[in-house]
C-alpha cells in the first residue's frame, strides 16, 4: 500500500485487521502518523549503504575487525 493513499479509514481496517480497538477519534491522527513513518522508511531504502558491514562485525569502542593489527 502506497502511504499516500491511506486514509483514516483504511487506517481503522489495519488496525481492525490487527487486532486493535482504535477508537474512531484517532483514526485521522494514525493515519497521519502512518504515512510520515513510511516517508522516512522510503528516504532510508532510497540510501546507499555501499560497502557498510553488517551490524554483526560492528565493535563498540574497539577496532573495525578488518583493521590491521
Amino acid at each position: 500500500m502506497d502511504s499516500a493513499e491511506l486514509t483514516p479509514s483504511e487506517a481503522a481496517r489495519w488496525a481492525a485487521r490487527a487486532g486493535l480497538d482504535l477508537p474512531a477519534e484517532r483514526h485521522a491522527a494514525v493515519a497521519a502518523t502512518a504515512r510520515r513513518l513510511q516517508s522516512v522508511v522510503a528516504v532510508l531504502r532510497e540510501l546507499d549503504y555501499g560497502d557498510t558491514p553488517p551490524d554483526a562485525v560492528f565493535r563498540a569502542g574497539g577496532e573495525r575487525p578488518d583493521a590491521a593489527v
